[in-house]
């Protein structure tokens, strides 16, 4: 008798798993540094720290001389500055020593910001002042044949307002007057030079006008003269 083959199970076939898609790796993403700025310590604040005012500029302006300084004025000789004083000049207003000159009795008024270019120089020191001295001692000059000439020379020495060229004319003129005697406008000449030196010396060696004549008289040489001459 046949047996009857029992149908086989169909079994339904069995679909792969479906592969689950691998999850991507969701790479972790780091949250965004927060860029943080450096903060700067925070500057102190410090008082700001006032520049000095600008000195205001004195409208003073600044001269070779002051007030009381001791000068010597060509052809005047020695002098002291007693004042300066504003002059209105025209319509310019211009500030001017006044000196006081120590022999004559007499006042000058000088520009005080171009006195060095009028010849306004200090008085000078006391080793100058012996260097005048030994002026004396050398050969004097005399007048020659050109006499017109030679008194140009003197006057343009005296009114230089250099002592050492004064001092020339002084021991020129002396001898001229020792040896064969000078004119009256020489003898004014020698009289304007010495009051010249005298008011120099009185002040760079700090005497009284008396000692600064003796003192004067001793450096000059003495010319002897011969009766017979």
């Amino acid at each position: 008798m046949a047996t009857k083959k029992t149908p086989a199970k169909t079994s339904a076939a069995k679909k792969p798993a479906a592969k689950k898609p691998a999850a991507k790796k969701a790479t972790a993403k780091k949250p965004a540094a927060k860029k943080t700025t450096a903060k700067k310590p925070a500057a102190k604040k410090t008082a700001a720290k006032k520049k000095p005012a600008a000195k205001k500029k004195s409208a003073a302006k600044k001269y070779p001389f002051a007030v009381g300084d001791k000068v010597v004025y060509p052809h005047h000789g020695a002098a002291t500055i007693i004042k300066k004083q504003r002059v209105d000049f025209a319509g310019e207003k211009r500030d001017y020593f006044v000196l006081e000159v120590a022999t004559d009795q007499l006042t000058i008024q000088v520009p005080a910001e171009n006195a060095l270019e009028r010849g306004v120089r200090p008085v000078i020191s006391k080793n100058k002042a012996r260097q005048v001295f030994a002026t004396f001692k050398l050969e004097p000059q005399e007048a020659g044949a050109n006499w017109s000439r030679w008194y140009k020379l003197l006057t343009e020495k005296i009114n230089s307002g250099d002592i050492f060229q004064v001092a020339e004319v002084v021991r020129d003129l002396t001898y001229a007057q020792q040896v064969k005697g000078i004119s009256p406008a020489l003898k004014r000449m020698l009289a304007k030079a010495r009051l010249i030196i005298v008011s120099e010396l009185r002040f760079s060696l700090k005497l009284s006008e008396e000692d600064a004549i003796k003192k004067l008289d001793r450096a000059l040489p003495k010319v002897e003269v011969p009766e017979d001459a």
